[in-house]
């Protein structure tokens, strides 16, 4: 799983930075940033994950 979020956030920055570059394709600056966002949800579902799984249940 946290390969994939490398992966993703990797491509979504590089996508950001294409985007700035050529300016005229701005369509890929939002595919960056919605994949930015994807890593950042993604990353604290993970986490929330794992403090469910070390934390003792309330029951």
């Amino acid at each position: 799983m946290r390969t994939v979020l490398w992966i993703v956030g990797i491509v979504g920055g590089a996508l950001v930075l294409l985007g700035l570059l050529l300016e005229a394709v701005r369509w890929l600056v939002l595919i960056g940033a919605v994949a930015l966002v994807v890593v950042v949800v993604l990353a604290f579902v993970r986490g929330r994950q794992l403090m469910r799984q070390h934390s003792p249940g309330r029951r």
